[in-house]
C-alpha cells in the first residue's frame, strides 16, 4: 500500500501530497499501474495536473500519454502545440498531437471533437482512463450555467469525478478538490510553462462570461463562493448516487413481467407517484436506457402529462428517440437504424 509518508520522503510539495491523499481515498479514480491518457491544453490546469501525475507516477506506476488537440482557431496554436510537444519530449513523456480539420464551428463542437479523439486514441492504446484537468472552479461555473439553463438536479451535479465514455473507457477528473487559484500556485512553485489560449477571454463563449463577469461578483459578495458552489455540486452528485440505488429498485416494480429490454413502464403505477418522484424515475429510466436526458422544464411537462386523468400521448426526444403512452403502458422507442439498402 502507498502511504503519504512515502510521498513526503520524496520531497514533494503539499500539492503533491494533497492529490496523493485524494487518490488514496478514491482508489477507483486512478488505480496503481493503470495506463493514463491525459488531455493537455497547455493551460495552467492541465500543466499542473501533468506535473503532479508525472511526479506521483513513481509511486503509483502509471504509464502516462499526453494528448493535445489543436482546434485551429488561433494563428499561434500550431507553434504552441509544437512547443508543448518539445516540453513533453524533454521529460520523456509520450505525446500525441491532433489538429482539427476543419476547425470546429463552436464550443460544443470543439468539446465533442476532443472527446471523440480521446476515445479513439484510448481504444487504440488499450487505455481505460482518460484524464482531464477540470477543477472545482470549472465545476462551480458549470453548475451556474446549467442552473441558468433550467437543468434537472442531475445537470446541477456537474462534472462528476468519474463517468463512462465509450466502453470500456472512463473519464476521470482528479483535480476537482483543487481550484483555479491552486493550479496557478502549482505552476508558479514548480516553474511550469503555460501556453495561454486567447479564446478563454472570448466573451462569445458562455463559460468565459461566467468566469470573468459572474464569479468575481459572487466572490465579492460572499468570499469563497466558488469553493462552496463546487462543494454543492459534489454533494448533489453523492446524493444522486444514493437516490439512484433506490430509484433502480422502484423501477423494477413498474416494469411488466415480459419486457427484457426495460423500455416499457406500467403507467398506472407511475401515475400514483407524486410528480417529484415521477420526474426522478423518468429521468433515471431515460438515462439508463441511453436516451437523452430531459431539461427540467421538459421533465416537468412530461410528468404532468402522465397524470392519471390525462389520456394517451407521445413526446419526441432528442436524437430521434420517441416516448409514447396509452392508459396502461409507457413505451420508449430508440431511433430507427438506417436502412442498409438506401444511401
Amino acid at each position: 500500500m502507498i502511504v503519504p509518508s512515502e510521498a513526503a520522503a520524496a520531497g514533494w510539495s503539499p500539492h503533491h501530497l494533497r492529490l496523493h491523499r485524494h487518490l488514496l481515498r478514491q482508489p477507483l479514480l486512478l488505480p496503481p499501474g493503470a495506463p493514463l491518457l491525459l488531455a493537455v491544453s497547455g493551460g495552467q490546469d492541465s500543466m499542473a495536473l501533468t506535473a503532479l501525475l508525472h511526479d506521483l507516477s513513481r509511486l503509483h506506476h502509471w504509464p502516462l500519454t499526453l494528448w493535445h488537440g489543436d482546434h485551429g482557431w488561433r494563428p499561434e496554436s500550431a507553434a504552441q502545440a509544437r512547443q508543448l510537444a518539445t516540453w513533453a519530449q524533454q521529460r520523456s513523456l509520450a505525446f500525441d498531437l491532433e489538429r482539427a480539420d476543419p476547425a470546429p464551428a463552436g464550443e460544443a463542437a470543439a468539446r465533442q471533437w476532443r472527446y471523440d479523439c480521446l476515445q479513439r486514441l484510448a481504444a487504440a492504446r488499450g487505455c481505460r482512463h482518460v484524464v482531464t484537468a477540470h477543477t472545482g472552479s470549472d465545476r462551480a461555473e458549470t453548475l451556474l450555467l446549467n442552473l441558468a439553463r433550467g437543468s434537472h438536479h442531475r445537470g446541477l451535479a456537474s462534472l462528476p469525478a468519474l463517468r463512462p465514455l465509450a466502453a470500456p473507457a472512463l473519464l476521470v477528473r482528479p483535480l476537482l478538490p483543487f481550484s483555479r487559484q491552486d493550479t496557478a500556485r502549482i505552476c508558479r512553485e514548480l516553474a511550469l510553462p503555460i501556453w495561454e489560449d486567447g479564446t478563454n477571454l472570448d466573451a462569445r463563449f458562455g463559460r468565459n462570461r461566467i468566469r470573468a463577469e459572474v464569479m468575481p461578483v459572487l466572490e465579492q459578495l460572499h468570499p469563497g463562493a466558488g469553493r462552496r458552489i463546487g462543494a454543492l455540486a459534489q454533494r448533489l452528485e453523492e446524493e444522486l448516487h444514493d437516490q439512484d440505488e433506490l430509484v433502480a429498485l422502484a423501477l423494477q416494480s413498474l416494469r411488466p413481467p415480459r419486457d427484457p429490454g426495460g423500455r416499457v413502464l406500467l403507467r398506472p403505477g407511475l401515475a400514483q407517484l407524486g410528480r417529484a418522484n415521477r420526474r426522478r424515475l423518468l429521468q433515471h429510466w431515460l438515462v439508463a436506457q441511453g436516451a437523452p436526458a430531459l431539461t427540467g422544464r421538459n421533465l416537468d411537462d412530461l410528468a404532468a402529462r402522465l397524470d392519471r386523468q390525462r389520456g394517451p400521448g407521445q413526446q419526441n426526444l432528442a436524437a430521434g428517440w420517441l416516448l409514447h403512452w396509452d392508459r396502461s403502458t409507457l413505451v420508449l422507442q430508440c431511433p430507427a437504424a438506417p436502412d442498409p439498402g438506401h444511401g
